[in-house]
């Protein structure tokens, strides 16, 4: 297939820190075309890549030549934008939440069929060492029955490191739909999904704004879930930790899994015999300028470009995985369990 060319819609934080750098390290990428409505970051990344500057997605799509793209914008554009580009031929990674309803996640999963191009979700904790060494050590069966989980990721909030500080639209519901459970949250449903191998059910949740003044989405939550087989556990997402936190630990019946739980070791086994092992896989990816690395969305989204293979994380998993934190939204709302 040769170089895949690359159009970026969205310059923003996600697009800086992630696509951008990944693409570009990347040998079978070439950034040919960006987008963003504020004129001066489109410029500032087509001279940053060699790539030619659009201020409107449509006329990007326009372009020929671009076979792949990556949408970075903000939550409510994000079905809209896929949707277009799938239908203008092109392959599709997609920034999380997939979408902020699941009506317009089935319109994005249909549009990827009938246009027979790729559409992949950027959840890379799947692709984090640790979690899918723990998939595979439940999948093998040695660790017993799964009882239950906890997990958590939060961190001080998007204005440490979004492009627009305290004006980000991260803030603004009508932009964001959803706060620190579609930033956050939907991350880890769709992490336990993975490693779990099973479906979620049933949901309970409380969703709160206490943290952040100025706001209308949410930006802490706590959320009960269990498993069509009986796992339960507890998942949390907050833009008010002093220092972040994306923990996962992980209750079985021969062991304690303790996953990105400790600064050294990615990953801690205690047995059921007394013995524990601890395991370095190397560090998760965070926003912190130390913590930019290779989060492998990008190379795992372009090898399924070029070998035209499902990706790990396909509109159909998204789906899934936003299904179960808008039944935690709706949880809080009516004050009841949530059948998934």
């Amino acid at each position: 297939m040769g170089i895949v060319k690359v159009g970026v819609i969205g310059c923003g934080s996600i697009a800086k820190n992630r696509h951008f750098p990944e693409y570009e390290s990347h040998q079978e990428t070439e950034i040919i075309a960006v987008c963003d409505i504020v004129p001066d970051r489109a410029n500032a990344a087509a001279q940053r890549y060699g790539a030619q500057a659009y201020t409107d997605y449509i006329e990007l799509l326009k372009n020929e030549e671009i076979e792949a793209i990556s949408v970075c914008t903000p939550n409510y554009l994000h079905a809209r934008i896929t949707v277009a580009a799938l239908e203008a031929g092109k392959h599709v990674l997609c920034e999380k939440p997939m979408a902020t309803s699941l009506a317009d996640a089935e319109k994005m999963n249909e549009a990827a069929a009938k246009s027979g191009k790729i559409l992949m979700i950027g959840h890379n904790q799947r692709f984090v060492p640790s979690h899918q060494k723990a998939k595979k050590l439940i999948e093998s069966g040695e660790l017993g029955k799964i009882y239950s989980f906890r997990t958590a990721f939060g961190h001080s909030g998007p204005e440490t490191w979004s492009v627009d500080g305290l004006e980000s639209w991260f803030f603004k519901k009508d932009q964001a739909v959803i706060g620190a459970m579609g930033d956050l949250g939907v991350h880890k449903a769709d992490l336990l999904r993975y490693i779990l191998g099973e479906e979620f059910v049933e949901v309970g949740a409380f969703v709160e704004t206490t943290a952040k003044k100025n706001t209308d989405v949410d930006d802490s939550a706590a959320c009960i879930l269990r498993t069509e087989n009986g796992i339960i556990g507890t998942l949390t997402a907050s833009w008010s930790y002093a220092k972040e936190d994306n923990a996962t630990v992980i209750y079985a019946e021969k062991a304690v899994l303790r996953l990105e739980d400790d600064p050294k070791y990615s990953l801690i086994i205690h047995h059921d015999n007394g013995k524990t092992e601890t395991i370095q896989l190397g560090s998760i990816q965070t926003n912190d300028s130390e913590g930019q690395h290779d989060s492998e969305v990008i190379s795992h989204f372009v090898k399924c470009v070029v070998d035209n293979e499902e990706p790990l994380v396909s509109g159909v998993e998204g789906l899934k995985s936003l299904k179960v934190i808008l039944g935690a939204m709706e949880s809080n709302a009516s004050r009841k369990i949530i059948r998934l």
